[in-house]
């Protein structure tokens, strides 16, 4: 009785169904009205009985369902067949002239279509309402879910796709839904008391004014010496958010557009925070062309704007991208990558044309510090690049850090070729310090400052102080920037020794040679210097202003102290006659040395005194022994020849080489 009963039910709603279905989609939801209503109607009975009775129809049977009786009759003692197989009931429905029944994955897509498409359509945002977001989220788990099982199935492709279809449509959606979460995450918030965003958005003013778009510029944020510091972009909800859809584009199969509509949303916000920390993309050939004032000012920015960008905002960008890609590699490397490859390569791109650009010696120390805050750097960028698709980027950064250490190399060599070019037409006055000593010793002293970078660089160790360089021996002189130290001093010494023959002067050679010969072993043994070029070189260097102190007494002195020689005491002395001429020709040369060396200089006070001391102790005695002599001799009236007295001797003699006559 219970199934007869039931029997009648189900050929009842048939016969309502018949009636009222006009189309596919009402006659799906008179059904389901149905199914919710009374649980003996479930949508697998009324599809079953649909078929049966399609079938029995088919067969010219007579009676009830579908296809039995008057348009408007209802059977009073239906008789329900079994129901036939899905793939029977189909035929049976063609073959009345029928659609065929709808399966349960018909009815699935189309419940799905309904839910997702109400979604699509919002003008809001999805996310704005955390119910809908889950609602609308467990749609698209549903739907993913589907389309796969179909995929499996391969049986329906005309439902395979059209639910692919609808995934495409939902995929677009949810790429416009992560957009916004990253780009405006207060869109999804609610806004904090006083109309204002949670984040303090409103304290906007503090950098000047402007998001960077418009026609204000963008303004240049202070410098940061603190790098230990994190940038988090969005909060802990709104990562949770669009983790949340990276994940169901990642099931879906959307994974590397989801990567690029990450990359797109992060650009933004990159370029932005480099643009205002000062640099600007400069072409090569735009940096070439620059004068180095410019070029300086523009490194002054580049070193701090590259180590906030390696140090702060790339891994930021590393830490974030991590948290929402969080178990969907590799689609959070690409998308990395892709927000952080335009400005890391145009920094570098920057370090590379000063690499390739002049090597003038005074750009050495500009692109030192360049060469030191890449080098420093390296260590820090093994756990953020250390995924293969940004790998690139960490051998770019090596590659800059190499080409910088080049560059270093072929700024010493260019000293050099400096040195070899410098002219020697032009003699410095008085047989001072020539600028060609002056500069090459400050030069090399101040470089000094860096000898640790520069030791590393000249032995080819590009980047390894930042991890394991050879440490520094400072008791030998061996290393490779020792030996090119010393290589740019002999060059010195041979441009000194070609300018020294422009003196006409013997004498005021020597006086040049002592002069520069004496500042450079001062600026050895006042800095770094002393240490790479070593004790030997020094004792050489000082043995060598000796040896010109040496030549200038004999070239200087030597026919003054000889005319004063009187062949010693006693009766085979000169006579008063030789001794007169003897004082003549001493007051003819004495007078003229002064009157010329007296404009000289000696620069260092203790080589002055030195000199002065040898003059006087190879003149004094010999000519107070003359003076002696010529005023004992009774033949002689003395006071008609002697000009100078010994004490004015002595005296000219300490007031030569003060550059002013006295």
């Amino acid at each position: 009785m219970a199934e007869d009963g039931e029997e009648k039910l189900l050929a009842t709603v048939q016969h309502i169904v018949q009636t009222l279905g006009s189309s596919d989609t009402m006659t799906e939801d008179i059904l389901r009205v149905f199914s919710n209503y009374d649980g003996r109607l479930s949508l697998d009975k009324l599809y079953a009985a649909r078929a049966a009775a399609a079938s029995a129809a088919g067969g010219g049977g007579g009676g009830g369902g579908l296809g039995g009786g008057g348009e408007h009759s209802m059977p009073e003692s239906p008789t329900l067949p079994l129901p036939p197989p899905p793939a029977a009931a189909v035929s049976a429905a063609a073959a009345a002239g029928r659609p065929p029944p709808v399966t349960s994955m018909e009815r699935t897509v189309r419940t799905l279509d309904r839910q997702i498409s109400q979604f699509v359509a919002m003008d809001r945002l999805i996310w704005a309402d955390s119910a809908d977001a889950d609602a609308f989220l467990e749609a698209v788990d549903d739907l993913i879910g589907t389309v796969q099982e179909l995929e499996a199935a391969g049986t329906n492709r005309g439902l395979f796709d059209r639910a692919e279809e609808l995934l495409s449509r939902c995929m677009a959606r949810l790429e416009e839904e992560f957009r916004a979460l990253i780009e405006r995450p207060d869109d999804a918030a609610p806004a904090a008391p006083g109309g204002f965003r949670s984040d303090g958005s409103d304290d906007e003013e503090d950098f000047g004014g402007g998001d960077g778009y418009g026609d204000e510029p963008i303004p240049i944020a202070k410098p940061v010496t603190d790098y230990d510091v994190v940038i988090d972009a969005l909060s802990p909800g709104s990562v949770a958010n669009v983790h949340q859809i990276a994940r169901r584009m990642v099931d879906a199969g959307f994974g590397r557009e989801c990567a690029e509509v990450y990359a797109a949303a992060r650009r933004g916000f990159v370029d932005e925070s480099v643009a205002r920390l000062g640099v600007r993309p400069r072409p090569a050939e735009e940096v070439h062309a620059s004068s180095w004032e410019e070029l300086e000012f523009d490194i002054a920015r580049w070193i701090p704007a590259f180590n906030m960008v390696f140090r702060i905002l790339i891994p930021s960008e590393r830490r974030l991208c991590d948290r929402v890609f969080d178990g969907l590699a590799p689609f959070g490397d690409l998308a990395f990558v892709a927000a952080v490859r335009t400005q890391a390569l145009q920094l570098i791109s920057f370090g590379d044309a000063i690499s390739s650009s002049s090597r003038a010696p005074e750009r050495l120390f500009r692109v030192v510090d360049m060469y030191e805050a890449v080098r420093d750097l390296l260590p820090d960028l093994d756990p953020v690049f250390a995924d293969p698709y940004s790998a690139a980027l960490r051998a770019e950064v090596t590659a800059v850090c190499n080409t910088l250490g080049s560059s270093i190399k072929g700024i010493f060599m260019e000293l050099e070729n400096l040195i070899r070019r410098d002219p020697a037409r032009v003699a410095a006055q008085g047989g001072g310090i020539h600028p060609i000593t002056r500069y090459v010793m400050n030069y090399l002293r101040a470089a000094c400052g860096s000898r640790q970078t520069l030791e590393e660089v000249m032995e080819g160790d590009f980047g390894a102080v930042g991890g394991a360089a050879a440490a520094v021996d400072p008791d030998r002189p061996t290393s490779s920037l020792a030996v090119h130290i010393a290589w740019i001093m002999d060059v010195l010494h041979k441009n000194l020794d070609i300018k020294s023959k422009i003196y006409r002067d013997p004498s005021l050679a020597c006086v040049f040679l002592m002069n520069n010969g004496k500042y450079i072993i001062q600026k050895v043994n006042d800095s770094e210097l002393g240490v790479l070029l070593g004790d030997e070189w020094i004792k050489q260097m000082t043995n060598r202003v000796r040896r010109w102190s040496m030549d200038y007494q004999r070239v200087t002195w030597g026919k003054v102290t000889t005319v004063l020689q009187t062949g010693g005491p006693g009766v085979g002395g000169l006579p008063a006659t030789a001794m007169k001429q003897k004082l003549r020709m001493f007051n003819t040369y004495f007078q003229e040395i002064y009157e010329v060396q007296s404009e000289w200089v000696i620069a260092d006070e203790q080589l002055r005194v030195d000199v002065r001391a040898a003059v006087a102790e190879a003149v004094m005695p010999v000519y107070t022994a003359l003076i002696s002599r010529l005023k004992s001799s009774p033949e002689a009236r003395h006071d008609l020849y002697i000009k100078y007295t010994p004490e004015d001797v002595e005296a000219c003699i300490q007031h030569l080489f003060e550059g002013a006559a006295k």
